[in-house]
């Protein structure tokens, strides 16, 4: 993968996470209290999972989809459960805006990212699937962005 490929799809990522936060609201659900929480909530619960993700890669971690070369395949703590624990927060995260956004364009906008950061996900796997031979075998036993539930058992 080109790296410039690889910086388009991070410059992506991050503009839909702006465009998220800076759309103005709408009216397609109510915002209420309940709608606060669960969107406080969402976003929370995403952020401590991008970050405990984060840490669990330790020296691995990079924001491109392409392998660092001094990396290593991590399969323990989170990685244990899912391939891609930071896109799940992501996509936790956006997902809370969305719902605290209430319109259209938060909805397309969330979206985009998930189309986004399975496109990331897809090209990252595929590298991965190169680099380490172990890969393959990881990648049928545990889920993309959420765990499978023969992984969970």
């Amino acid at each position: 993968m080109k790296p410039s490929l690889a910086w388009a799809l991070v410059g992506t990522q991050f503009g839909l996470l702006a465009a998220l936060v800076l759309l103005p609201s709408g009216g397609l659900w109510g915002r209420g209290p309940v709608v606060v929480v669960l969107s406080g909530l969402l976003i929370a619960g995403g952020l401590i999972l991008v970050a405990l993700a984060g840490f669990g890669l330790g020296r691995s971690l990079t924001a491109l989809p392409i392998p660092k070369n001094d990396g290593q395949l991590v399969t323990t703590g989170l990685y244990r459960w899912v391939r891609h624990p930071i896109y799940t927060g992501v996509l936790l995260a956006a997902l809370g805006l969305m719902v605290a956004g209430a319109s259209v364009a938060h909805l397309v906008g969330f979206l985009a990212l998930y189309v986004v950061l399975m496109t990331k996900a897809q090209l990252e796997e595929k590298l991965l699937a190169e680099r380490y031979q172990e890969y393959e075998a990881y990648a049928q036993r545990t889920g993309r962005f959420f765990p499978r539930w023969s992984s969970v058992t």
